[in-house]
């Protein structure tokens, strides 16, 4: 299957849709499907038009992690596959880092399953949005492998003992009781699920994306920091934003009580 093929785009009003277009496979994150993911991300990430990202899945379900098969077919290598792993989950964990990377915000729109490094995939995105009827899961610790880099963003994301819960339980929990975790923000009717992941994008995209892109990315710094440090770091960081051409502008229309103006992203 050709790159293109299993990554669909489609971009409008700033808002750009990725579709993970493998269902045969459950969406599964093969060398190819890595490979295809991060070139998309990186052709966004410089992309000015380009407001948010949403990711969805082709199929009924979002993303059963890994390629088992894939992998298994490499224990033949002389080494039973032990390099080849490395190098593999070392892409995996880089494509996770492009999506906390991305200067644009990224909504996970998650229907069926989304198990192993599918959940880590949910996780990775700034925002979730799940059907009702979705599961999630870090399954591995079933057949003898711990999902341990799903484990780095699933940490992150909800709170210590839920999080050892999962990985150590590898149940299939409901999207109601994630979202109670922290790790999605709305758990909606399956049939509502692109409209609030649009509605979501269409809000973000309509400010400014200089202060979108400075606030993400000061939101993950600040988080790996000590407290006084963090406000340090923010202080110095909203004092730039006020540099920023949007800043004056959004803030002078404020004050004089004016709409607020088409946004340059400067």
């Amino acid at each position: 299957m050709e790159t293109e093929q299993l990554i669909l785009r489609s971009d409008q009003d700033g808002i750009s849709v990725l579709t993970l277009n493998a269902p045969k496979s459950i969406n599964a994150l093969s060398e190819a499907m890595l490979a295809a993911l991060s070139d998309m991300l990186d052709a966004i990430a410089t992309d000015r038009s380009v407001k948010v990202v949403i990711l969805r899945s082709g199929g009924d379900h979002f993303c059963a992690g890994h390629n088992l098969k894939e992998m298994t077919a490499r224990r033949e290598d002389g080494d039973g596959g032990f390099q080849y792993f490395q190098d593999l989950f070392a892409k995996c964990s880089a494509m996770m880092l492009r999506i906390v990377r991305l200067p644009q915000p990224v909504i996970a729109e998650v229907k069926g399953i989304a198990t192993a490094a599918g959940c880590q995939l949910v996780a990775s995105c700034d925002l979730a949005v799940a059907a009702e009827d979705a599961t999630f899961a870090t399954s591995g610790v079933n057949i003898g492998l711990f999902c341990s880099t799903p484990m780095v963003a699933l940490s992150r994301n909800v709170p210590r003992k839920m999080a050892v819960e999962m990985l150590l339980m590898g149940e299939f929990l409901p999207a109601a009781r994630v979202a109670e975790m922290g790790l999605v923000n709305h758990v909606v009717p399956v049939a509502e699920v692109e409209g609030k992941a649009m509605e979501m994008a269409r809000i973000i995209a309509d400010k400014s994306p200089s202060a979108v892109k400075i606030g993400k990315r000061a939101f993950y710094e600040q988080t790996e920091m000590p407290l006084e440090e963090a406000y340090a770091f923010a202080g110095r960081t909203m004092a730039e934003n006020m540099m920023a051409r949007d800043a004056e502008a959004g803030i002078g229309a404020f004050t004089r009580k004016e709409s607020m103006p088409e946004w340059t992203g400067e």
